[in-house]
């Protein structure tokens, strides 16, 4: 019997999705990420992962997106080795173990109570790994964090679930808190009603759980969020089509994915978006 999961709200448990997409790419022969403790942890949580029905192509989303936003906080942090890191609902993301920064990095994860707590339980400690129990709608989320060294702030499949004046909360908080920075995160670009309409009515259950705590249509112009606050400044926008790990998909679902990347609205349905502040 694993670490019971019980008593997670729906929006909490949605961090299983991406854990459990990362530790199958782990056990691929060629893993994008290769991210085998998001495989460990699977294996210690009492829960029906494969009850949630996570399709290849999640898992190539999932976690080609995820070594993008590794990249950049990594790239970041070399520029910076005093930096702070911020992980916007980072679940039980084990990014700070991946990326391994210097110990001169402080790693904040920011996350609800119960999941928060869950993530202490099941992932290795790290002397410079700090979780805060915290909601990201309150005003007060980052008061535990340092507001004057060069900051990282990254969210992985978090803002489609906030709705729009919390996203803008975060991106004004950011600023009023933290000195200078980058925040990066994935992005599905507007999401229509089709899309909509296959999250709420296909049968598996990851869409039907997921689809349900949706929140944000989100947006076509990756300069929109600047309009929430003009100290962000769109600084990158990067199409996961356009990658070349998309090469290590397989065949059908590699040439979907070079394809829709041949357009604009096909390209922007899966991105990394980078601001700095």
């Amino acid at each position: 019997m694993g670490i019971a999961t019980a008593g997670l709200t729906p929006v909490e448990e949605t961090a299983f999705l991406t854990l459990y997409a990362r530790a199958l790419d782990s056990r691929w022969a060629k893993p994008i990420l290769g991210d085998t403790l998001a495989d460990e942890t699977v294996a210690r949580l009492d829960y029906d992962f494969a009850g949630l029905g996570v399709q290849t192509s999640v898992v190539c989303q999932s976690a080609l997106r995820a070594k993008m936003l590794d990249d950049r906080v990594r790239t970041f942090v070399v520029d910076h080795p005093d930096a702070v890191v911020v992980d916007l609902g980072g679940g039980l993301d084990s990014g700070v173990h991946r990326i391994a920064p210097p110990a001169t990095v402080d790693w904040y994860s920011v996350d609800l109570p119960g999941i928060s707590e869950l993530r202490d339980r099941v992932l290795p400690p790290l002397p410079q790994a700090h979780t805060v129990s915290a909601s990201l709608a309150d005003s007060d989320w980052t008061d535990p964090i340092p507001p004057d060294r060069p900051t990282m702030l990254v969210a992985d499949g978090l803002f489609a679930f906030l709705t729009e004046p919390v996203i803008t909360g975060i991106f004004r908080k950011i600023t009023a808190h933290f000195e200078s920075g980058e925040l990066v995160f994935n992005d599905y670009g507007r999401i229509g009603w089709v899309s909509k309409a296959a999250l709420k009515f296909f049968p598996a259950k990851m869409f039907k759980d997921v689809g349900s705590q949706w929140g944000y249509p989100g947006f076509k112009d990756a300069h929109h969020p600047e309009t929430w606050n003009p100290r962000m400044r769109l600084i990158e926008e990067s199409s996961l089509a356009h990658q070349p790990e998309v090469d290590l998909f397989p065949g059908m679902l590699r040439i979907a994915t070079r394809a829709t990347g041949l357009s604009k609205a096909g390209a922007r349905k899966a991105r990394i978006l980078r601001y700095r502040f």
